[in-house]
């Protein structure tokens, strides 16, 4: 069974509670995935984000998840995805600085939404995937004009039926991005991804070996 460690990474608001899962000896990536919206029950725990890990671990990399500020054992408070930003470049220097090795971002909702900002300036991050990309939650919508600038090979991964993603807007961020891209809606399944995480791994195998020299 491959080791799972617990450590805590020095975030810029203090400790930051976080997960590896240890990749293989030949491991030519490094991987983080960025949990869900902390506020509304998000944790490095949740179902995505665990299916996601084991997507990329079976690829036999190294595989970070955290818990962003003021998350489980993470310190400091929320921020509004503004500090957030600043966690996941702490998780990536992380991996960085322990495996030296060229890195891919994984996000799910507000992870992704938070996260591909720290990634996409990141000439270390070689590809991005983006689950559940949010799109319009309640109050708060989220703006992707920067992904015009982020060369770095995209997936975008959603339900077909996501309520803080629907389609037509899902296709305008899509639109807006810069290629390489490209996009899949799992058929049937809501932002969760509920009775659908199979099809939401096998989105991420199939196209990583498209895009990257595994």
């Amino acid at each position: 069974m491959a080791e799972i460690r617990t450590l805590f990474l020095d975030g810029p608001a203090g400790r930051l509670e976080a997960v590896l899962n240890a990749g293989g000896p030949d491991a030519k990536y490094a991987a983080l995935v960025c949990h869900p919206h902390p506020l509304y029950g998000g944790t490095l725990h949740n179902k995505v984000v665990y299916h996601a890990m084991k997507a990329l671990h079976g690829f036999g990399f190294p595989v970070l998840r955290f818990n962003f500020r003021g998350t489980g054992l993470s310190e400091g408070r929320h921020d509004h995805g503004g500090g957030e930003v600043d966690d996941v470049r702490t998780a990536l220097d992380w991996l960085n600085n322990e495996f030296h090795l060229p890195l891919v971002f994984c996000g799910f909702s507000f992870g992704a939404a938070t996260g591909m900002r720290a990634a996409c300036p990141d000439t270390r991050v070689k590809a991005l995937i983006s689950l559940g990309t949010p799109v319009e939650v309640d109050d708060r919508l989220y703006r992707y004009s920067f992904l015009r600038e982020c060369a770095q090979p995209k997936l975008f991964v959603s339900g077909g039926n996501d309520e803080f993603g629907p389609k037509e807007k899902l296709e305008e961020v899509f639109a807006e991005a810069t290629d390489p891209k490209k996009m899949v809606f799992v058929e049937g399944a809501g932002h969760f991804f509920e009775g659908k995480l199979d099809q939401m791994q096998a989105a991420i195998r199939e196209w990583l070996p498209t895009v990257l020299p595994l």
